[in-house]
């Protein structure tokens, strides 16, 4: 990440929009930006590989969900945020991975530019390279800011994917379940 080149488009930002980058509440804040930028971008050059690679065996292919991990995006259209909550379930082939690891997944695609459409799949088809469950079903649901606070202004409104790979695809009992385990408190 490029902080100079990122301070300097943020101080152009605030003249192009009539402000003073020089005022006092504003001086400090094209360094602001770029040490949040390394932060809310930081999954750019990481790979889920990381996370999924540690392994755990079991004696039970039983479905694991783990649901509500809280997220918080960029969209690539507009630069403003996007965020929600991601349920995974999979179907584990003998092997299963630490929930952290899940979480920390999500993080690596949720901190780049992005889609929400393509970070389900990009979820869903890195479980299924790096774990080679049976199948995997990704949920994510989100409110995104371009929706809410600029353009067409509805607030509340949520954007809803799935990812469905493997066994899911198949069984729609799996995905059921899945559905029902989601609303489950």
């Amino acid at each position: 990440m490029d902080d100079n080149k990122i301070k300097k488009a943020v101080k152009m930002i605030l003249e192009a929009i009539g402000e003073n980058p020089d005022r006092e509440g504003l001086a400090e804040t094209p360094d602001r930006i770029a040490r949040m930028y390394g932060e809310i971008f930081s999954g750019l050059g990481q790979s889920p590989e990381k996370h999924l690679k540690k392994v755990f065996t079991v004696d039970s292919d039983d479905m694991v969900l783990e649901k509500n991990i809280v997220f918080y995006s960029m969209c690539e259209h507009h630069l403003m945020p996007f965020y929600g909550r991601v349920h995974i379930a999979y179907v584990p082939r003998g092997k299963v991975v630490g929930l952290s690891k899940l979480a920390r997944t999500v993080e690596v695609f949720a901190r780049r530019l992005q889609l929400q459409e393509r970070m389900t799949y990009e979820i869903a088809d890195s479980i299924m390279k790096y774990l080679n469950p049976k199948g995997v079903m990704v949920v994510v649901e989100a409110e995104h800011m371009c929706m809410t606070m600029r353009g067409i202004k509805k607030p509340g409104s949520r954007t809803v994917t799935t990812a469905i790979r493997g066994i899911f695809v198949d069984k729609r009992e799996f995905r059921n379940e899945v559905y029902e385990m989601i609303k489950m408190k």
